[in-house]
């Protein structure tokens, strides 16, 4: 069986729900419209579902076009506007400091409610991946879920516990690490894979709940702790952009052969 895209992920907002799609364009800055906005504290401090993982529950569509942005919260109310954009902040986003716009408009408030604590939404000029264009892209083999549930003695493991963009079957158990450094063909764009993607408990979140109710970290220290690894209790790769192009579920996925 050849390599296949399985899925294609992407959230407009870090640290809420991901959507999955049928397509989406691969360009420099990652999958269009992914982790195009962020939330930070009071500080200016980045937040993620380490520090509220009921926000995974909560779904964000965001039109670019005509810049409207709509949260659906887990109650089903709709919080929705046209995107203002307010002065210039300096966040940290994981340890380094990163310029963004405050966004103004009801969504800050009502996470805010959510949070007990005063979150505020911006908007940073290229987007909210972690580890800038080195890494816009994230890739995982579906059967390396396999492997992890088998150390876990589970049946399945689900994917979006690990909030990747691109899954792909049809390949061995984490033969994605044999990627790195070299150009890989995915649907009509070309990326290359520049480490590990290290791991959190944000992974032992069940993505339909945000309850932790599945030891990841532990499995993963069973079988990849000592392994030779970019990050710590790595699962997937994350990749730049070589190439620009569409990808949709079911494209082909290679390595670029080099010299033929």
């Amino acid at each position: 069986m050849s390599a296949r895209v399985a899925w294609i992920s992407r959230t407009p907002v870090k640290a809420l729900a991901l959507e999955h799609l049928q397509e989406a364009e691969l360009g420099e800055g990652g999958v269009e419209g992914d982790r195009h906005f962020y939330l930070v504290g009071e500080a200016g401090r980045l937040i993620s579902n380490k520090d509220f993982p009921a926000f995974q529950l909560i779904h964000a569509a965001y039109d670019e076009e005509r810049e409207a942005l709509t949260f659906t919260l887990t109650d089903g109310r709709q919080v929705t506007g046209t995107v203002e954009r307010g002065e210039e902040v300096e966040t940290t986003f994981h340890k380094r400091q990163r310029s963004a716009r405050l966004v103004l408009g009801p969504w800050g408030d009502a996470l805010s409610e959510l949070a007990g604590e005063r979150l505020r939404l911006v908007e940073p000029s290229t987007s909210g991946v972690d580890r800038g264009r080195n890494g816009v892209a994230t890739v995982l083999a579906t059967a390396s879920l396999g492997a992890l549930g088998e150390v876990l003695g589970v049946d399945t493991v689900d994917g979006r516990r690990f909030r990747m963009n691109f899954g792909v079957e049809g390949l061995e158990a984490h033969e994605e690490d044999s990627w790195i450094g070299r150009r890989v063909q995915i649907g009509a764009a070309v990326v290359i894979p520049n480490g590990n993607v290290g791991r959190c408990v944000v992974t032992t979140q069940n993505p339909d709940t945000a309850v932790s109710d599945l030891d990841t970290l532990k499995g993963l220290a069973a079988y990849r702790r000592d392994i030779e690894t970019t990050e710590p209790l790595p699962f997937g790769v994350h990749a730049a952009v070589a190439q620009a192009g569409r990808v949709r579920v079911g494209d082909p996925v290679a390595l670029v052969r080099t010299g033929v």
